[in-house]
This record gives structure tokens, sequence and C-alpha cells, in this order.
């Protein structure tokens, strides 16, 4: 994993976000990394940390939704600049800088809004 890890730095934006996810959340015995094993190799490297369940789908469309939580706070602090697409954060052709929708568009400064997707 830290060897993958290094690869993927290495070959990215330095400021990009990982998650590391724990499957089988729903299956104590048939793990293979105890949870505070992934919750330690995830604070020493920088990661978010999140256990899952395939089977019953428990926080699988939560890790999506905090990976992009956590983009969305870098856009919001200014490490990454939505007009360059080299930082890996493209909008969908409804999406200008200023539309309603996009990432600090909306009156509330949230995610949320209605209408289209990114």
């Amino acid at each position: 994993l830290t060897s993958w890890l290094e690869d993927a730095r290495q070959h990215s934006n330095s400021n990009m976000v990982i998650m590391l996810i724990g499957n089988k959340s729903d299956l104590e015995a048939r793990r293979e990394v105890k949870r505070e094993e992934g919750e330690a190799f995830a604070r020493e490297h920088g990661l978010v940390f999140m256990e899952t369940s395939a089977k019953t789908a428990a926080n699988v469309e939560e890790a999506f939704i905090d990976t992009a939580k956590e983009i969305y706070r870098k856009i919001q602090e200014g490490v990454f600049d939505i007009n360059n697409e080299a930082n890996g954060i493209k909008l969908g052709p409804q999406h200008s800088p200023s539309s309603p929708n996009s990432p600090g568009g909306n009156a509330t400064g949230g995610l949320g809004g209605s209408g289209g997707c990114c």
C-alpha cells in the first residue's frame, strides 16, 4: 500500500484527496485489516479513512460525498483552481465559475443546490 501511495503522489497533484477505504465493515471475522490499523495508516499518511460494506452498501455513497466535500474545502481554501483542469477538477458544460451551482457560486456556499450535476 505504501508503494502504491508513493506512486500515486509522485504522478499526480500533490494536493489531491486520497481516501483509504476499508471494506467488509459488516464482516468483522473476514477482515484483512483491522479498523484501527486502517485509521493509523490513514493518519500517518494524511489520508481520509472510512469503512464500507459492499454487501450492505453501508458508507459507500458517503465515501464519495466525503471525498467531494474534501475537494470542495480545498477549492474554497484556494488550493485548487477550478479553471485549471490540470488540477483534476472538471466542471460540466452547464457550469461556469460564476454559475449558481458551481463551487463557491451558490449563496449557501454548500455542495447542494437544485438543478444539474457537476
